[in-house]
């Protein structure tokens, strides 16, 4: 058996009680000048946690000013705004971009090396500063990955990647999903979902990363419909945030592959947020990796209990058309020329997903260029 490396959160808490778990740790932490990289829809939580700690002197700065597809530009002007504050803690709170913004804020507050020379992949050399995050979203599962994401002035996808941007702790309460639109839970629950099923059907996949895998996928396929029709299903929000949490602990020793790759260049040149990207593209990456990935296609669908003791190959064809419904089911239209994409565009997009090599690489079947084209075609 190959050998896997994990990289966690010293401290996970997850449930109805988390958030007050980490406003009890802030208390305890010793930390005095608090700062958050947050979003507006979590101000009474943040109000919260300002009440809470005032007394024993811990000032709380709130940053919302992170937008979707953050560039590294975004991330310097926050950056700065943190040193400025002098903090001794970093929290994330919200969805993907402000945790993965919150992220390398905490490595690089007191890094000399510059964001040019961490990007990639094992190049950041410290972190000193506590970080910790709270996801809004079930999703990104970022809380739990060493990747932070940004777009650079070229406007390709960049990943800062190592162990060092996995937080100290996160809190998953799926009380702060229950005011996400239905959109936004369908879209971030696809992602989740996406990085579930990538983790799985991938070339370097391993059987630890498969128990998380398979369960993730199971929790979110029987989910993700009902949070997505009553927001204020809290039984429902769980199970699809701790299928996020199960997937983002995929992203780590094994991560994404074709549908990533190809997701990317829809944000990056149509600013279409990411886990609509992936929703766009899902089942046709899947229709594509078939020959090369029936067994697992196969198992993925047994365990959303669609194969109806089917063989391998007709199972696996039942998982895609299940997964196209459960997409449709969650108001979705997966189509690019649904969200304005031409056909024109096609061509460059197949230029800069090929790009992504660091994720292809992953994929069952190899991706070469004439393929991009003709998923993103069938994805039309």
């Amino acid at each position: 058996m190959e050998s896997i490396t994990f990289h966690f959160p010293a401290k996970l808490v997850v449930g109805g009680e988390a958030f007050a778990s980490f406003v009890e740790d802030i208390r305890s932490s010793g930390c005095k000048r608090i700062f958050v990289v947050g979003t507006p829809h979590t101000a009474e939580q943040m109000e919260q946690l300002t009440a809470a700690t005032s007394e024993q002197g811990i000032r709380v700065l709130v940053d919302e000013s992170i937008v979707d597809e953050p560039t590294f530009e975004n991330f310097e002007e926050v950056l700065a705004r943190a040193r400025g504050f002098n903090t001794d803690c970093v929290v994330g709170v919200g969805g993907g971009s402000a945790m993965d913004v919150a992220k390398l804020i905490a490595a690089q507050i007191k890094n000399r090396q510059s964001t040019r020379e961490v990007a990639g992949i094992g190049n950041l050399a410290e972190r000193q500063t506590r970080m910790i995050c709270l996801p809004t979203t079930s999703g990104t599962g970022s809380e739990m990955s060493p990747n932070a994401l940004f777009t650079d002035a070229d406007g390709q996808k960049v990943g800062v990647i190592s162990p060092y941007l996995v937080p100290d702790a996160a809190y998953v309460c799926p009380e702060l999903t229950a005011s996400v639109p239905p959109a936004v839970t369908a879209a971030t629950g696809i992602d989740a979902f996406t990085h579930c099923l990538e983790g799985f059907a991938n070339r370097f996949a391993h059987p630890m990363t498969d128990m998380l895998a398979l369960e993730g996928i199971r929790l979110i396929a029987e989910s993700l419909e009902r949070a997505c029709r009553d927001g204020a299903d809290l039984d429902a929000r769980a199970r699809v945030a701790l299928g996020s949490v199960y997937g983002g602990m995929c992203l780590g020793p094994v991560n994404t592959g074709a549908v990533h790759a190809l997701a990317y260049p829809l944000g990056t040149q149509f600013h279409i947020p990411h886990g609509l990207s992936n929703a766009l593209l899902l089942a046709e990456v899947m229709t594509f990796n078939l020959p090369q990935a029936t067994g697992r296609y196969a198992q993925v669908a047994r365990v959303m209990g669609v194969a109806d003791g089917a063989g391998e190959a007709e199972a696996a064809s039942n998982g895609i058309a299940h997964i196209r419904k459960l997409i449709e089911a969650c108001g979705i239209d997966a189509r690019l020329s649904a969200v304005g994409i031409p056909r024109e565009a096609i061509p460059g997009l197949a230029e800069d997903a090929i790009k992504v090599q660091r994720l292809l690489k992953n994929n069952p079947r190899t991706v070469e260029l004439e393929d991009a084209v003709a998923i993103y075609e069938a994805a039309f």
